[in-house]
């Protein structure tokens, strides 16, 4: 079984998380510049065995596709180029920066801190996967 990784992709930066080897937690890895995301999860990918790739899929309330799909939806066409064996998953994150930027109260962080971008977007992409992996564990479930 391989790990899961995640992306909250931004036009500047993207958060990315992976899961264990048994894909029961969700771990922030880091936060890269978006135009060096490609190169990185080649990198990643390399070195550790990837089952799967969730890319956070920006949506509006009414669930349309939001104004930053059009970032998104060339670097997930980019991704299956470059991966093509590589199932990619979109999956739902509204309100993941609101959450992630909570969750980093809840832990206590200081202000200063929860004021880092890069460490919002690892949390956002955090949430991403979990919620995947909670949802992927509510289907089976079913």
């Amino acid at each position: 079984m391989g790990r899961i990784m995640a992306i909250d992709f931004g036009q500047k930066r993207s958060g990315i998380a992976v899961t264990d080897p048994l894909q029961m937690i969700a771990t922030g890895l880091e936060t890269v510049p978006s135009g060096q995301l490609l190169d990185y999860i080649k990198k990643y990918i390399n070195s550790e065995v990837v089952e799967c790739i969730v890319v956070g899929e920006p949506r509006d309330m009414q669930n349309n596709a939001s104004d930053a799909s059009r970032f998104t939806e060339p670097f997930v066409k980019r991704l299956q180029l470059a991966f093509p064996e590589m199932p990619i998953k979109r999956y739902d994150e509204r309100f993941t920066s609101k959450m992630a930027f909570q969750t980093m109260i809840d832990a206590g962080l200081s202000r200063k801190k929860r004021q880092d971008k890069a460490l919002i977007d690892t949390v956002s992409a955090t949430i991403i996967l979990q919620s995947y992996l909670e949802s992927i564990k509510n289907h089976h479930k079913l």
